[in-house]
Parts: C-alpha cells; sequence; structure tokens
C-alpha cells in the first residue's frame, strides 16, 4: 500500500519514527516548510521532516519530501502519485476535500483523544485541565469537518495517572499508542475503513487555542495555594502548570515581577512550587 503521511511537530515525527521503524515507511511526507527558530532566527526543519533527515540513506530515498505554505500548491503531485491513502497526523494547516479524497481509499486522522470528545487543537491541554480520569487517541476518516469522520478504531491510555502528567508526558505516550494503532491498522486498511462507525454528535465535545492570559494565576489565589489554605485553589494551579506549563506558559505577578510557574506538586492539599523563573533570571529550582 502506498500512502503519504501528512504530519508536522513532535507529535507527528514520534509517529512516523515508529511507522518506519516497524516497516511502514511513507512514500511521501508533507509537512510546513522550514522556519526560523530561537532568537539567533536559524532556519530550522520541522521535527517531521528532521525524522526523516535522521534515518539512513536508503530510507530517506524512499520518501518524497514536500513543504508547501498551502497544501493545494502541491495539489498535482498528489494526484499524480496514486496514492492508496493518506494519513494525518498534527499537519497544521487547513487540507481542502478536493485533496482528502485523491487518495484511493480516502484519509485517515490520528487525534489525541477518544472522539468525539475534545475535537480541535488542544485535546491533550484539555484532557489535564478537565481531570479527565481517562484519555486516549482515535483513528478516524478525516473529512470537511473538524474531526468528525468516522472512527476506525479507539485504544484508551492504560497504566498512566492522568492526575500528575504533564502535557509533554501525556504527549509523548499518546503519540507512541497512535503509532501503535497505526502499525496494526495498516495492514488491514481497507477492512478498518469498511467497519468504521459514525461518530455520536451528541456527545461531541470541542477545543480551542489557548492563550497567554489562560496562563495567568491570581497572586492571591498562589499565595492561598502555598499556605494551604485554599486545596482547591491548588489543584487548579497545579492542573494548570501540567498541562500550560509549556504552551502558552503560566505566570504570576509577584513583588511586581512577571514569575513563571515551571513545575509544581500538589502535598496535603497544598501547592508546592519545585521550579519557578523570574523575568529576565535564570530558573530557580527549590
Amino acid at each position: 500500500m502506498k500512502y503519504a503521511f501528512f504530519g508536522t511537530p513532535e507529535f507527528a515525527a514520534i509517529i512516523l519514527e515508529r511507522l518506519i521503524g516497524a516497516g511502514l515507511p511513507p512514500a511521501a511526507l508533507i509537512c510546513n516548510p522550514d522556519r526560523p527558530v530561537g532568537r539567533k532566527k536559524i532556519i530550522t526543519p520541522p521535527p517531521a521532516k528532521q525524522s526523516i533527515l535522521d534515518q539512513q540513506e536508503d530510507i530517506r530515498e524512499q520518501i518524497e519530501i514536500f513543504q508547501p505554505e498551502k497544501v493545494s500548491e502541491i495539489e498535482e503531485q498528489l494526484k499524480a502519485g496514486n496514492y492508496d491513502l493518506f494519513v494525518v497526523a498534527a499537519y497544521g494547516l487547513i487540507i481542502p476535500k478536493r485533496i482528502l479524497d485523491i487518495p484511493r481509499l480516502g484519509t485517515i486522522g490520528i487525534h489525541p483523544s477518544l472522539l468525539p470528545h475534545f475535537r480541535g487543537a488542544t485535546p491533550i491541554q484539555s484532557a489535564l485541565l478537565s481531570n479527565e480520569k481517562e484519555t486516549g487517541v482515535s483513528l478516524f476518516m478525516v473529512d470537511e469537518k473538524v474531526d468528525h469522520g468516522s472512527i476506525l478504531s479507539e485504544e484508551v491510555l492504560e497504566s498512566y495517572e492522568l492526575t500528575s502528567l504533564t502535557y509533554p508526558a501525556l504527549h509523548d505516550a499518546l503519540a507512541r499508542l497512535g503509532a501503535e494503532m497505526l502499525i496494526k491498522t495498516l495492514p488491514n486498511i481497507e477492512r478498518a475503513i469498511k467497519e468504521a462507525k459514525p461518530q455520536d454528535e451528541s456527545k461531541a465535545t470541542f477545543t480551542s487555542k489557548f492563550k497567554t492570559e489562560d496562563g495567568f494565576v491570581d497572586e492571591k489565589n498562589l499565595e492561598e495555594a502555598l499556605s494551604g489554605t485554599n486545596s482547591e485553589q491548588a489543584v487548579i494551579i497545579d492542573k494548570k502548570i501540567r498541562a500550560l506549563g509549556m504552551e502558552p506558559g503560566v505566570y504570576t505577578i509577584r513583588n511586581k515581577e512577571r514569575t513563571k510557574l515551571l513545575e509544581a506538586e500538589v502535598h496535603q492539599g497544598k501547592l508546592i512550587l519545585k521550579r519557578i523563573q523570574v523575568a529576565g533570571k535564570t530558573p530557580r529550582t527549590f
């Protein structure tokens, strides 16, 4: 089976590397263009592309890489590729329906939630903020609506306690689970597509991107959480740090200084700060 893989960030890179390791490399990777990164603005390949560049030469030569600003720019190349399937994992750009329909079997997506719960851009962070008892990964048919198509398979992430996980740890665990699901599904993809079941629209919930202000913690609430006088605030702030600490960041204003809250835990109803960073200074670990 010949398929093209659409994906850009680390989530996609983890899946791609495991597919290659299992002997299921794509014929093509479609990802975002190289971008300037860091203070020095060094032009850097996205993680998914880098995962291909890091492979042995015989693997690299098998995979054609496309990096359009808009996927419509490579529509003719995709049509000429005679692909059986497209696979989408955190691509980052809108894919028009006419392109989703190009391959013989259509397009499947990997979404890090148990659909129809937590559709949209931030399912992993939203699961942590919502204090979910479980989450997982869905393989589904991609259509013109957001995370809407029929479900091929879903698996719950086992052996992880969500109330203590940080976003990076949960992100990587879900990417690995998604890869395992694809490895099992791709050899029997036609059967899986035929047996796909529609989502229950009545149970759909939606997420959106978080903004800088979503990471703000009021100083009074923080002091109550630290002192143990408000255990509810301790739990709320801990969830916020675990979910949003990496992006967009969690911060407060203490002594008129913006202070990032990088790591914490809750012990006996009290918030314990483990790492912070005052603006303009190096991080401090406690």
